[in-house]
Order: C-alpha cells, then sequence, then structure tokens
C-alpha cells in the first residue's frame, strides 16, 4: 500500500516556494555544528550570492561541492545555525542509511532559474 501524501496543495501556495538553481562557489566547516556541516557560499545569479549551512559531510567533500549546482529554497526568513546565518536551504532527500543526497538538474542551467 502506497504511503500516503501530505495534504494537497492549491496552485498559488506551492508557487510562494520560490526554489532556484545556484552554484556552489565556496565551501568550509562549520566549526561550530554540534552534527558535521559545510558552509555553503552559492551563487544564485541575479538574487546574488547567498550562504547556507548544510549537514551534507556523509556524502560530499568539499571538491565534490564546488561548481555544483544545488536545488535551493530561497524565500525562507534566515536562520541561525550554528553560529552561521544560513539565507537559503539547500534540499535534498535521505537515502536509505538517512545520509543527504542533494537535489540538482540534469543539465547545466543559469544561476537563479527557478523551479516550477
Amino acid at each position: 500500500m502506497p504511503e500516503p501524501s501530505e495534504p494537497t496543495l492549491d496552485w498559488e501556495t506551492f508557487q510562494a516556494v520560490d526554489i532556484r538553481v545556484g552554484t556552489v562557489l565556496a565551501v568550509g566547516p562549520n566549526p561550530k555544528a554540534r552534527i558535521p556541516a559545510w558552509v555553503l557560499d552559492i551563487d544564485l545569479g541575479p538574487l546574488g550570492v547567498r550562504r547556507s549551512s548544510a549537514q551534507i559531510t556523509d556524502l560530499y567533500t568539499e571538491a565534490d561541492l564546488i561548481g555544483r549546482q544545488v536545488l535551493c529554497v530561497v524565500n525562507l526568513a534566515p536562520k541561525r545555525v550554528a553560529g552561521v546565518k544560513s539565507e537559503v536551504l539547500v534540499t535534498g532527500v535521505p537515502d536509505e542509511q538517512g545520509r543527504i543526497v542533494l537535489a540538482g538538474v540534469e543539465s547545466p542551467v543559469p544561476n537563479g532559474s527557478r523551479l516550477f
């Protein structure tokens, strides 16, 4: 039997979530994080460069992330995460071990492109 889905959303509610493509420019450890995390600087094209703290160290090294395009929720309020002002939420899905696998695009697209 399939898992129940969340309540359905109307189109306007879905459109309120602004998900954009950005390219990771810089990566460094978040030394204050209780669970290991990377601090990412992400180029979102016309939206500028934004920062995120992401718990993705299990599957991704700094070298894996530099130049990688990721999908980010850009219209959440900034949140302080272990001393870092996280301005965007980098999206991903947990694998069978609970490690986050990043969401992305199959082919390169311009930074700042919106997911529809």
